[in-house]
């Protein structure tokens, strides 16, 4: 063998060489990927199950406010629809005079221009303060105002409880 063919068989058994550390190093790396890919699904299944339960706990938690909200509202919409039944049929008792609103009078106060005695005669049949009937268009009037405050109260009672419900975490 002449030197410049011993000089290729070493260069060539170089590139072999060299070659083949290339292919275990590829065949290393693959493997590393291989197992990192497989660690990358592991995680991400055991991320996606604790979502997965985490809204799951929400989703139970938010029916479970919904439900106790709609029986809140519930009673308060028959709370406000019996107020309005009885309000109705007090102004119906007013308008057929079934019913006269009356107020109580001071007989002693001498500002109200109102000469009343201050206690009942002999011949009167009512013992006790003395009273006066309301025009019946006055009564519908104040229950009207009544009304309408009822209804307020009812509403602040209905937004009070919605504000609780939803702020108290259960």
């Amino acid at each position: 063998m002449t030197p410049g063919q011993i000089l290729a068989a070493i260069l060539l058994a170089m590139a072999i060489s060299a070659a083949g550390t290339w292919q275990v190093q590829d065949w290393r790396m693959g493997k590393q990927l291989a197992e990192q890919g497989a660690q990358f699904q592991t995680d991400l299944g055991l991320v996606s199950a604790a979502a997965a339960k985490q809204l799951s706990g929400e989703l139970s938690t938010r029916q479970a406010l919904e439900k106790r909200l709609t029986t809140s509202d519930q009673q308060h919409f028959r709370e406000l629809s019996d107020e309005q039944r009885i309000q109705a049929r007090l102004r119906d008792r007013l308008a057929t005079a079934d019913l006269r609103l009356s107020v109580l009078l001071d007989a002693t106060d001498s500002a109200s221009g109102c000469n009343m005695p201050a206690a009942s005669g002999a011949a009167g049949v009512v013992h006790g303060p003395t009273r006066v009937q309301l025009d019946p268009a006055h009564a519908q009037r104040i229950i009207g105002i009544t009304d309408a405050g009822d209804q307020g109260l009812i509403a602040l009672r209905a937004c009070q409880a919605y504000a609780k419900e939803v702020s108290t975490p259960k």
